[in-house]
């Protein structure tokens, strides 16, 4: 598990925080490229600016801290959307936390997950009218996220990682760290320096072979999951997280003409 099952995304920092709050998300059941039906989450800005955000979850899917995370996002002025990736196997439907995620999350594919980011991507923008799209995903929602720019059909404005896993070779298929060469930027990437899952040396190994523009963050003494209120002790890391992806989006909304 990646976060315990009563946590909350962190607060906006206060300087950043909103005057009054934003919407609270609406769901979604949508439709993907082969006919597949899933659910998402969609919360909209109420002085928006692009881009907007596709939240890619980790491996529990559409689970009530993305849901919390997509009205954050639209607090921030940004409007978003989070989905689940397990319509396929599980049906459509948020998760709860007896869930038992692995067995789905075995039985995804890479092209799958990306043509729900499209389907997820299309319903934002049909809603919203958002011209530019920036993916910031969680643990395995971090490596679709950065995996997600090697895609012609979502044409991403960047990316986000929070904690991705970069080596895909225990799931059998290339990762970031195998296809660093193709991903493209910008990209941001968070990690903790305590992960036992995810070591220094491969976040570095995985900034070397990058050949597009990236920015890359170790918090060392923050383990996995460390964007999370419950671990007051990492409060600081999850706030400067937090000011970089607002100052990521901001960057690419000038890129875009936002």
């Amino acid at each position: 598990m990646c976060f315990d099952v009563d946590s909350h995304p962190p607060d906006l920092p206060a300087d950043l925080a909103p005057i009054a709050g934003g919407a609270a998300a609406e769901r979604l059941d949508l439709t993907s490229a082969d006919g597949t039906r899933f659910s998402a989450a969609l919360a909209e800005a109420p002085q928006p600016a692009d881009p907007a955000v596709l939240i890619l979850p980790d491996v529990r899917g559409l689970y009530r801290f993305y849901i919390e995370l997509t009205e954050r996002f639209a607090e921030a002025g940004h409007h978003a959307i989070t989905f689940d990736y397990f319509g396929r196997t599980a049906g459509a439907g948020e998760r709860g936390e007896d869930f038992e995620y692995m067995p789905h999350v075995a039985q995804t594919t890479v092209e799958q997950l990306q043509a729900d980011a499209a389907a997820a991507r299309d319903a934002l923008r049909e809603r919203t009218g958002a011209r530019a799209f920036v993916t910031v995903g969680f643990c395995f929602g971090g490596m679709q996220s950065f995996l997600a720019t090697t895609s012609a059909e979502l044409d991403l404005a960047g990316a986000v990682g929070f904690y991705a896993a970069l080596d895909g070779t225990r799931r059998g298929i290339a990762g970031p760290l195998q296809r660093a060469d193709e991903l493209r930027g910008p990209l941001l990437g968070l990690f903790g320096g305590a992960d036992q899952g995810i070591p220094v040396e491969q976040v570095r190994e995985w900034e070397r072979a990058l050949t597009t523009e990236k920015e890359i963050v170790i918090y060392p003494d923050a383990p996995h999951s460390f964007f999370d209120r419950k671990f007051e002790e990492y409060a600081e890391a999850s706030e400067d997280a937090w000011r970089r992806v607002l100052r990521f989006l901001t960057d690419v909304g000038a890129r875009v003409g936002s």
